[in-house]
């Protein structure tokens, strides 16, 4: 019978009655006062306790009874006949378990009627040798049973307030444990200031120093803290690439750390080692400070950094993260709040930092930017910086999505000195002793000056500087060659890169094939290339060149082009190294290689030439080196103009040092020949010599070597000579015992920049006798800026009033040359208790006669001489003698 029949057949009986036998009756109220402050269902059963009125025999009759009556009726019977009397038997066992379970009524019903049967057929001796049918009916038997038994529990006088106070108790309770959960789980907006604090701290101890990646030498730290070593460059808003070294920037410029707070999304472009994640750590660092931020940087405050390198994120074919895995697959170690960084994205707080899209495989790139899309779609108010070397993504490759594009400028020279100055502060003390060596050095050194153009290279030089105690290497294939293999393997190498364009070259092969670009460059006068016929001179190259064989040509060039650090594309069908120096070195290696002695000696009058000229000489063999020497001095006996000859023999005299191994015989024929034009003999020769230009720097003696005379001669050479690396020669002299030669570094003066030469030469001069002329008002302004004060003090007329006057009231001097070029000559005002005795007027163009009478105020004045037409002597003190020259 199905148990739907067996509960119809019961719903139509009188079973209520029977089954309220089973239960006492209760007076009103909750049972709170009983003894037992909690009323079970063993105190509820008739058949149980004090008030007992049925025994378990009666319990089996009125179970025989509900047997009986559920088998009434038409149809199939419930369970076989002959199995009766044992589901009665079975049946009060589950009814008399009632008694035993360890509950209330308020619980049973909160039990509901089938887990209360299944409680009391668990409670009960399980039947024995049933049928299946028998079973099936002494569960539903039970369940129906149940289900009346909690109706007569629910109809009572003291259910309801006993539920009442259930339910109060456990409101009570879960009010406790969930105060409990509240102070051990604070709210997200408190857990979230926490997560950031420890995340800010993070970053700013992972990013708060900086790696020059590549130097592997004894002497030079691993790292350096940013704050101290870190320079802010230029980043310039033009098309194309950067401007070439020393060249004068047209383009707007903006400080690079600062593109954020004037643009909200930037790509910044930059060539191999310029500082673009050496910015992206800046930026990090700023971010994440607590206290006050360095100039410029407050605009920072209350963002939230989160750099994200794409070499990292991608290195084993990933996806690009979502902004849940931000941090871990950035390798953060720690673990955020759940919907954290949604969260602050959210609110517009984040500085979202996408490294080195360049440092990807080229066919991800669409992806990433797809990727970067869908972040910007769903986030406003966040900063946004993408970085990329110039030629990895095409021009406007972000510019629909709202980003500004600017590239990273070369160091000029004061950014140059300034990284050196920091790189030796954050190197340590012991490095200190090194800076203002290397500083010369990169002024008289113009081939160091031109790679020093960027931090990788100036990391990369100091470190070279440093590691061999004070001395970069003589020439520069040493200094080179550590720079290409730097940018060639190193570099991707040690920063874990993989193979971003697919294929792996040494740097062997790499400087093969591009010095095959260099070698054409050189040899038809050029800088650059189409882009076309370089690809066609590596196409041509890589069949010889095992390792490249293995890959197509056109993957290979793609390789140099944007992996290898040297080249770049200053527009979209050229190509040019990213330094001349690169190509010179590379082309003079191919030229050796060639053994071209003849190009080499055809060009050697030509200046573009000379670099090449000495590190050819570097990359040969001794017996080569010879030759090529023997070919610059013939050449210089055949030249007809003197300048010629002057330029070839000093040429191969610098190349000596380039020279790895050289014959004694033709090192002293090169050094006989240089000794017979220098040190120069006179002024006129002098002159001469210093047409030959930076070359004959290298060349002049020291003042501790030369006579007097050689010493000025030499000083006129150089000041002729007006570069940065003069200036480190001529510094040389300014304590010279020789007033001739002191008075010669003043009146060379005007040759250079104002700043640079009193900061380096007049700042330091000995003044014993020396007259300081002042020729205009900018080498005024350093005098007065740099608080120089001599005895004796010349003025020329380009010297304006207002100037002459501040500089007279500073000096206050004893001496005082007066020139003048002008029609009309004004004193300039004189302190009426000035200490000066003499003074010296030449007053070459002036037509009328010059009143001498302003300076009969001047107390302590002696002598006066002039060279020209005065007026009113008499009114001078008599003490006062005039000569009128």
């Amino acid at each position: 019978m199905e148990p739907a029949l067996i509960g119809t057949r019961l719903a139509s009986a009188a079973i209520g009655p029977l089954l309220k036998k089973l239960l006492v009756s209760e007076g009103p109220g909750a049972g709170l006062v009983r003894k037992d402050a909690e009323v079970r269902l063993s105190g509820l059963v008739s058949f149980r306790g004090e008030k007992r009125t049925l025994t378990e025999k009666d319990v089996r009759k009125l179970a025989a009874t509900l047997v009986e009556r559920s088998r009434r009726g038409d149809g199939e019977p419930p369970f076989p006949a002959d199995e009766t009397e044992a589901v009665t038997d079975a049946l009060a066992a589950n009814l008399l378990a009632l008694g035993d379970l360890d509950m209330d009524d308020v619980q049973a019903v909160r039990l509901g009627h089938r887990d209360l049967a299944r409680r009391l057929r668990a409670a009960a001796p399980a039947p024995d040798g049933l049928s299946t049918d028998s079973v099936l009916y002494l569960e539903t038997m039970t369940e129906w049973a149940c289900l009346h038994i909690l109706e007569f529990f629910t109809s009572r006088s003291t259910f309801i307030a006993r539920s009442l106070v259930e339910q109060t108790r456990a409101q009570a309770e879960l009010l406790v444990k969930m105060d409990e959960v509240i102070r051990r789980t604070p709210p997200a907006e408190t857990r979230d200031e926490a997560f950031e604090r420890r995340y800010l701290a993070h970053l700013a101890k992972k990013h708060g120093r900086l790696t020059i990646y590549g130097v592997d030498l004894h002497h030079s730290p691993d790292e350096w803290p940013l704050d101290t070593a870190y320079l802010s460059l230029e980043a310039t808003s033009g098309e194309g690439a950067p401007e070439a070294p020393g060249r004068q920037r047209e383009q707007p410029s903006v400080r690079a750390d600062l593109a954020l707070a004037r643009h909200d999304k930037v790509l910044l472009r930059g060539l191999a080692g310029s500082g673009k994640t050496t910015l992206v750590q800046w930026l990090t660092v700023s971010a994440a400070a607590t206290g006050d931020r360095p100039g410029g940087m407050a605009y920072l405050r209350g963002r939230v950094p989160f750099v994200l390198p794409l070499r990292t994120l991608t290195r084993h074919g990933e996806r690009l993260p979502s902004p849940d895995r931000f941090l871990s697959a950035a390798g953060c170690p720690l673990t955020p709040p759940e919907g954290w960084t949604d969260r602050v994205l959210a609110a517009g707080r984040g500085l979202v930092l996408v490294d080195g899209i360049d440092e990807i495989p080229e066919a991800e790139r669409g992806r990433a930017r797809d990727w970067l899309r869908d972040l910007l779609g769903a986030y406003e108010g966040n900063r946004w910086l993408v970085t990329s070397r110039p030629t990895a993504v095409r021009d406007d490759w972000l510019a629909p999505d709202g980003f500004t594009e600017l590239t990273l400028a070369p160091m000029a020279r004061a950014e140059v000195a300034t990284f050196v100055r920091r790189w030796h502060r954050a190197a340590g003390p012991d490095a200190a002793v090194y800076e203002q060596p290397l500083l010369d050095s990169l002024r008289t050194a113009e081939h160091v000056a031109q790679l020093a153009t960027n931090p990788l290279m100036c990391g990369l030089i100091c470190a070279l500087h440093r590691d061999r105690r004070g001395f970069l290497p003589r020439g520069r294939k040493a200094l080179y060659e550590a720079a290409l293999s730097l940018l060639l393997s190193r570099r991707d190498r040690e920063r874990d890169m993989g193979a971003p364009t697919g294929l792996v070259l040494d740097e062997a092969p790499q400087i093969q094939l591009i010095q095959r670009l260099a070698y054409w460059l050189t040899l038809n006068g050029r800088t650059q290339m189409d882009r076309a016929h370089a690809a066609s001179i590596v196409t041509e190259a890589v069949p010889a060149v095992p390792e490249a064989s293995a890959y197509p040509p056109d993957q290979v060039f793609t390789h140099l082009l944007h992996r290898s650090g040297l080249l770049r594309e200053p527009t979209a069908d050229t190509v040019e190294f990213v330094h001349r120096t690169f190509q010179d070195h590379l082309a003079a290696k191919a030229l050796v290689d060639h053994w071209d002695i003849g190009v080499l000696v055809r060009h050697a009058a030509d200046d573009q030439w000379e670099d090449v000229i000495r590190m050819a000489v570097g990359h040969a063999r001794p017996r080569e080196c010879a030759e090529i020497l023997r070919e610059l001095l013939s050449a210089a006996d055949a030249a007809e103009d003197r300048r010629v000859r002057l330029r070839l023999t000093l040429l191969a005299a610098t190349a000596l040092d380039h020279a790895t191994e050289l014959s004694p015989e033709i090192r002293e024929e090169v050094l006989r020949r240089t000794g017979e034009v220098i040190p120069p003999r006179d002024p006129e020769e002098a002159r001469q010599l210093a047409e030959v230009g930076p070359l004959v720097l290298g060349l002049l003696g020291g003042p501790e070597e030369l006579t007097t005379t050689e010493a000025f001669n030499s000083v006129v050479t150089a000041s002729h000579v007006p570069t940065d690396a003069a200036l480190v020669y001529l510094a040389r002299f300014t304590r010279h015992p020789s007033l001739t030669v002191r008075s010669q570094l003043v009146w060379s003066w005007f040759r250079f920049d104002p700043r640079s030469y009193a900061e380096e030469i007049v700042a330091h001069l000995d003044p014993s006798d020396l007259v300081y002329t002042v020729r205009s008002d900018e080498q005024a302004e350093e005098m007065v800026r740099l608080g120089l004060t001599p005895r004796l003090l010349g003025i020329q007329s380009l010297v304006s009033g207002y100037r002459a006057a501040e500089l007279l009231s500073l000096c206050d001097p004893v001496g005082l040359v007066l020139e003048c070029f002008d029609r009309q000559y004004t004193f300039p005002p004189l302190p009426r208790d000035a200490r000066l005795k003499d003074i010296e007027l030449h007053l070459y163009g002036s037509e009328d006669a010059v009143d001498l009478t302003p300076l009969a105020s001047l107390p302590r004045l002696k002598k006066v001489r002039v060279v020209g037409s005065v007026v009113g002597t008499e009114h001078l003190p008599p003490q006062v003698e005039v000569t009128i020259l």
